[in-house]
């Protein structure tokens, strides 16, 4: 781990792991070797839909009473 110290404060300004799950083969969308699948994103985007739509249908009921 880097730091920086300044002043009394500390800030981090870099990392680095054995076990980190980062790849660097991987950070593309486009020449990833297939890790990444696009279509896996429409199912993300409705998951994410469903708590907001839940959300506005609490709202309206409840600006009903």
């Amino acid at each position: 781990m880097r730091l920086k110290l300044y002043k009394g404060h500390v800030r981090t300004v870099g990392r680095w792991s054995d076990h980190s799950l980062y790849s660097e083969e991987h950070v593309t969308f486009e020449e990833d070797m297939g890790a990444y699948d696009q279509t896996d994103a429409a199912g993300f985007i409705q998951l994410n839909a469903l708590r907001l739509k839940l959300i506005a249908m609490r709202n309206r009921r409840v600006a009903k009473k």
